[in-house]
């Protein structure tokens, strides 16, 4: 969605004039609330948040499923390795660290 001018609300204008933003909102239109002249929050209406997490939620799970795909792949061509043989692997390369204090 694209904004206007007349999407931007500086926050004193903003505090005056709530419901008539918070109806605006409630009819399709987002706002930007500046502060000092800065961008400082944003009025959407509370389905569209909604609708908002859950493409995040649905975005997160698509990237969980490349995850499990590209390790599936792994598993298949033969790239692996038992538990005790990486994180021993890893633990020296973190014992050989140069600069890592011990304590």
């Amino acid at each position: 969605m694209a904004f206007s001018t007349r999407d931007v609300v500086p926050l004193s204008q903003a505090r005056a004039h709530l419901s008539e933003l918070a109806d605006q909102v409630k009819a399709g239109a987002e706002k930007i609330v500046t502060k000092n002249g800065e961008s400082y929050i944003a009025l959407i209406d509370a389905q569209r948040l909604d609708y908002y997490h859950q493409l995040e939620r649905e975005r997160i799970h698509l990237l969980l499923l490349d995850d499990a795909r590209r390790g599936l792949e792994d598993i298949a061509a033969g790239r692996t390795e038992d538990a005790d043989t990486a994180l021993a692997r890893l633990q020296q390369r973190r014992t050989k660290s140069p600069g890592r204090k011990r304590g």
